[in-house]
């Protein structure tokens, strides 16, 4: 059940995580119910981050929205894990800088600027997503898993192939 505004009361800067199912996306509390996010350009109002647009698109537009109009019926959680790693700036300039942007149209890549690195940006000045990094490693694991695999066949093909082409010339 996704929580409600009495269960989770964000503070001004915090980085709002809304489970989508195979994706997160990011936003930035920046008071009075409203969130900052980036989201592609869409044509009906709110559907920005729910758009599989979103992984196709080139750019997007920084956006102010209500957090329960972001959020639906999805589930979501206040998520400054990064506070651990990095110092997050002053929420006034957290603020500040995620309102200047507004309105704004910036380059979108699911890889290198998506909706976590702007919301971690605002709040650390590192983009950084997590989702990426361990899409990267999973990739890098199959990756793996796979050569390891192709390894195996190539050295049983060497080891048990050759002994039918020598029975072939033995007969």
């Amino acid at each position: 059940m996704a929580p409600t505004l009495y269960d989770e009361k964000p503070e001004v800067g915090d980085l709002i995580e809304i489970f989508r199912g195979s994706y997160q996306h990011w936003a930035v509390y920046v008071g009075d119910g409203f969130v900052v996010h980036l989201a592609p350009p869409s044509e009906v109002p709110g559907a920005g981050a729910n758009s599989m647009m979103s992984v196709l698109t080139e750019k997007a537009v920084v956006k102010k929205e209500e957090l329960w109009d972001i959020v639906g019926t999805d589930r979501w959680e206040i998520n400054n894990n990064l506070d651990k790693e990095y110092k997050p700036r002053p929420a006034h300039v957290i603020v500040r800088e995620a309102c200047a942007l507004v309105g704004e149209e910036l380059p979108y890549c699911v890889f290198r600027g998506n909706c976590e690195h702007f919301a971690n940006e605002l709040r650390y000045g590192k983009a950084e997503s997590r989702q990426v990094r361990k899409a990267g490693e999973v990739v890098m694991v199959a990756g793996v898993a796979a050569a390891v695999g192709l390894g195996v066949l190539a050295l049983a093909g060497a080891l048990f192939g050759g002994s039918k082409k020598e029975n072939k010339n033995t007969q």
